[in-house]
């Protein structure tokens, strides 16, 4: 089991962000067997295809540069010319084979671990000039998995290497009866096949490595329980820390709760233990709206918000505790609670009425009817 320098044992699977922050290191899971067969194996193949327009390319450049006319013998720069314009043909003819290489290159290489450009990646390294720790990454499991797999291509190279030279001998050798276009278009194709059965045969050193370095990449990345805790205190925050975002929280949200108090239309008490502030608008709302609660220090303090601002105080205990318990700030009152709740709105009309114009003073209703399911008993509170 791998350890960190404290000797810690690194039992847990890396977490999300230790991938991320590892991708942004440029550590990330990279198959160099995988780069070399794809590489092999497609460019062989590319060669196949392209063995026709080698053999064109090359006969045009052999036979215009193996006539010289009599001229260019006498003039000294003449076959620095013509070395520079073959070189340039060659180069011309090439081209399509190495944007095929170059491409199969750079999707091998992001195909395992995806696109990772990091500069820390680049940047020197000291320590990798310590001996010891060379030493250490020789005498390793991943250098002994190394020295296998560099014994397993020489082997298996060196075997098809064999294979394929004894298998094509002949072909070869039959080449120098051939005409010279038709000679040239059979080499590259020879070369080209040559090539793909060799690359096959790096196929299996790949489905070796591949599985290998995406175990050992976790591995290099698994993280101690105290580097586990340490990362879910940066990511989530410190206890402190959260605990006063939570506080600040909570007094944002019961100023704003205060600051809605004094447009309620009334607010329905305990009398002490529970307030409850309810807001309606007929042209607006479907329902009353609870626009203020709270229990103990904060009822108290909606009740002295609505004293302040003339906002009707009126208690009824069941009402108030079932408004608390089933309903959410922002929230239109349950159905169960429309004809209670109308009583007391209309109530108020009519002592606004009594006030402003006399006649005789309402009574405050006492027969609020409360759903059964939406009753709360104060032993519950």
């Amino acid at each position: 089991m791998a350890e960190n320098q404290d000797g810690q044992e690194k039992s847990e699977e890396p977490t999300s962000k230790r991938l991320q922050d590892a991708k942004k290191k440029g550590q990330v899971a990279r198959s160099r067997e995988l780069n070399t067969m794809a590489i092999t194996l497609i460019g062989g193949m590319a060669l196949v295809g392209m063995s026709g327009h080698f053999g064109e390319g090359l006969s045009e450049i052999m036979s215009s540069n193996f006539s010289i006319p009599r001229a260019d013998i006498y003039e000294p720069m003449a076959m620095l010319r013509r070395l520079l314009a073959a070189i340039k043909d060659a180069l011309l003819m090439l081209v399509p084979f190495f944007v095929v290489v170059i491409a199969v290159a750079v999707l091998s290489a992001v195909s395992l671990g995806g696109i990772a450009f990091s500069g820390q990646a680049m940047a020197p390294k000291l320590s990798k000039l310590n001996p010891i720790t060379g030493m250490k990454r020789v005498f390793s499991v991943k250098g002994l998995i190394e020295l296998l797999k560099a014994l397993g291509k020489f082997f298996l190279i060196g075997g098809a290497t064999a294979l394929t030279l004894w298998l094509t001998l002949e072909d070869y050798i039959r080449l120098s009866n051939m005409e010279l276009g038709p000679a040239v278009s059979e080499l590259a194709s020879l070369i080209g096949w040559s090539f793909v059965l060799i690359a096959t045969t790096l196929i299996v050193i790949a489905f070796i490595d591949i599985p290998f370095q995406l175990w050992n990449h976790k591995r290099e990345l698994k993280m101690t329980k105290q580097e586990v805790r340490e990362e879910m205190k940066d990511t989530e925050g410190r206890p402190e820390v959260k605990g006063r975002i939570r506080n600040l929280q909570r007094e944002i949200a019961m100023r704003r709760m205060m600051e809605e108090v004094p447009k309620a239309d009334v607010v329905v008490t305990n009398p002490t233990h529970y307030a409850v502030a309810l807001r309606y608008d007929q042209f607006s709302m479907r329902a009353p709206k609870v626009v203020a609660k709270g229990k103990d220090l904060v009822a108290a303090n909606i009740r002295n918000v609505a004293s302040e601002h003339d906002v009707p105080l009126i208690e009824s205990p069941m009402l108030a505790r079932a408004i608390y318990f089933h309903t959410e700030i922002g929230e239109f009152i349950p159905a169960g609670l429309y004809l209670a709740v109308a009583k007391l709105l209309a109530y108020l009309f009519q002592l606004k009425v009594y006030q402003t114009e006399g006649g005789l003073k309402p009574h405050q209703p006492q027969d609020l009817q409360i759903p059964e399911e939406l009753q709360v008993p104060e032993s519950d509170t």
